[in-house]
């Protein structure tokens, strides 16, 4: 994290726990606050990779499952990286600033990511680096988001995945119930519009964020579920994350061959457990009259509600979900509840 942006941060009041802010001093507070207020958070426990070079666009589109030549100043888009074998090694939004993709992705991933693509560029003239200093990032969201962000910054996005450029700054629209944007810049831009947000929001931890991207059904691959799941499993095909039509890619025929001949046997749901011992990412899920010798399920991430329940998604045998008992980790576990995600299911996808 650039060390201007971090002292800002905790002068702001930010309370770090691992490189990430874990609050700004009531982490129950802010739980509460996501039902009625506006948020912002810092999102620097995502890092960025830079993209560049007159090969970019047909290097990316080789190793990703989305159609990168889509990507553009006013448009960005969710796409993964897979193994051969058409697991997924992360996921990430990929957005444009000038000539440069930048992909947003966990920190923790981004150093195996950018060594494996690396070793791909070969001939081709693309420069990839890590440019997780190069612009400072935050997340907003709430009810009257999109009003009051619009009254600062006077141009934001109107649809999900869509950007508005400024010389200085990005505003990304992101999935939601209530309107949510993710803003990518310069520091003393980023920390202007901060300042400006602090008047009718309240800043919240890291975790507050990924509640979110559990409530709105977005997976986030960690390193503890690297090549856990096919693109298709963690609903990628369902939040515009995977395009069918682009062309070869790693791991293209995998994911082709189950999106077009084979039926889908594990799908992602959202679901909530009451526990005092916190589930995580990677997780099993048992039912104990599971006919899959691989398990039912696994936790893609949790965390815990204002009501201090955890909600996750998981990625869960189909077959499992209906007329089984869905329990934490082994037939002691707490009891698992199914809850809706805010889009389908399309059949055999």
């Amino acid at each position: 994290m650039k060390i201007e942006w971090e002292s800002f941060l905790k002068d702001s009041g930010a309370e770090f726990l691992d490189n990430k802010v874990e609050s700004f001093g009531n982490p129950s507070q802010e739980r509460q606050i996501i039902h009625s207020g506006n948020i912002f958070c810092d999102l620097s426990h995502y890092g960025l990779i830079a993209a560049y070079g007159e090969d970019t666009v047909n290097f990316l589109q080789g190793q990703f499952t989305n159609d990168v030549a889509q990507v553009t100043e006013t448009h960005s888009q969710l796409s993964s990286y897979c193994t051969p074998k058409g697991r997924m090694l992360a996921n990430f939004r990929i957005f444009k600033r000038g000539e440069t993709l930048y992909l947003s992705l966990p920190q923790p991933l981004l150093e195996p990511v950018l060594n494996r693509l690396r070793m791909f560029v070969m001939r081709s003239k693309v420069t990839l680096e890590d440019a997780s200093d190069a612009l400072m990032r935050f997340g907003f969201n709430g009810p009257d988001a999109d009003k009051q962000l619009k009254a600062i910054t006077g141009s934001i996005p109107e649809n999900v995945n869509d950007s508005v450029q400024n010389n200085d700054y990005s505003i990304i629209r992101s999935h939601g119930k209530d309107p949510r944007f993710e803003i990518y810049g310069q520091l003393d831009a980023i920390t202007k519009i901060w300042q400006s947000l602090d008047v009718n929001a309240t800043a919240v931890g890291s975790h507050i964020w990924e509640l979110l991207n559990i409530q709105a059904g977005i997976p986030v691959i960690v390193a503890d579920t690297c090549e856990a799941f096919v693109p298709q499993m963690a609903n990628m095909g369902l939040i515009d994350g995977i395009n069918f039509k682009k062309g070869c890619y790693t791991g293209q025929e995998i994911v082709a061959r189950m999106h077009y001949l084979g039926k889908l046997k594990k799908q992602m749901y959202r679901i909530s457990v009451e526990t005092n011992d916190a589930p995580k990412a990677g997780d099993k899920i048992f039912a104990e009259n599971s006919t899959a010798g691989t398990g039912t399920g696994v936790i893609v991430s949790a965390e815990m509600n204002a009501e201090g329940v955890y909600e996750a998604l998981a990625v869960i045998q189909i077959a499992d979900i209906e007329g089984q008992v869905l329990k934490l980790r082994d037939a002691e576990g707490a009891v698992i509840e199914v809850l809706e995600l805010p889009y389908g299911f399309v059949t055999g996808e």
